[in-house]
């Protein structure tokens, strides 16, 4: 080997001191920089690991958030809706009391104006029996018993028919061309022998009563009367 100019026990240094400065660098240098890399690797995989959770965190609160939004859209929709449907509610309720309350006007006004005519024809009746007695006297030319004109007049207003006395019902409707008294309505509920009657005032018939029990009708009216006649003369 010397021949081949190789120092042996030279190259036996070599190699030792190229092995031990191989185990320092593995010792001391190759070992903490593959446990850096290690470390480097597993915070960037760490780091990768973070930025897919904050990702899909971050897609989660996403849709939270538009989930959030649509419902307090629609929440905000329907508190308009029930908002809408409430002032409409309100409104029709204020429209039908309003008519309820103008019905009720009218309704009292027909009423009032009602029992004022009544009151007005009352007058009236004592008006024209004064007018009848007065007439009756002077056409005879003598005081009459005034008591008897009167009585002739209440019953030319006030006479149920003796026709009337044959319906037979619990219910009827006297209608007279002046209001009757009390003591008028007593006696023809009593003559007609049923267990309500309504009592209608209607001057128009002039005088007589018109009475009706059910779909039965006696008409005892001058009106009526008058009616006949015309037709018997023409």
């Amino acid at each position: 080997m010397d021949a081949l100019g190789i120092n042996f026990g030279y190259l036996g240094m070599q190699i030792l001191l190229f092995v031990i400065l191989l185990l320092v660098l593995k010792g001391y240098l190759y070992a903490p920089i593959t446990k850096a890399l290690e470390e480097r690797k597993a915070k960037i995989a760490k780091g990768l690991e973070d930025a897919r959770q904050a990702s899909i965190a971050r897609d989660n609160a996403d849709a939270e958030a538009k989930k959030i939004l649509d419902e307090a859209r629609a929440e905000a929709a329907k508190i308009r809706q029930d908002a809408a449907v409430q002032a409409e509610e309100q409104a029709e309720a204020i429209t039908a009391k309003a008519a309820e309350d103008a019905k009720a006007i009218v309704a009292a006004a027909q009423e009032e104006a009602e029992v004022e005519r009544n009151r007005i024809l009352a007058d009236m009746r004592g008006q024209v029996a004064a007018i009848a007695v007065a007439a009756a006297n002077k056409l005879v030319g003598a005081t009459l018993d005034e008591s008897r004109q009167r009585a002739l007049i209440d019953d030319f207003f006030a006479q149920v028919p003796a026709d009337a006395k044959s319906l037979s019902g619990d219910t009827a409707v006297v209608t007279s061309a002046l209001p009757l008294t009390e003591e008028e309505k007593a006696k023809a509920k009593e003559v007609l022998g049923v267990s309500a009657v309504e009592f209608v005032v209607d001057p128009g018939i002039m005088g007589g009563l018109v009475i009706r029990v059910g779909d039965q009708v006696v008409d005892d009216s001058v009106a009526s009367q008058m009616g006949a006649l015309r037709e018997s003369l023409s």
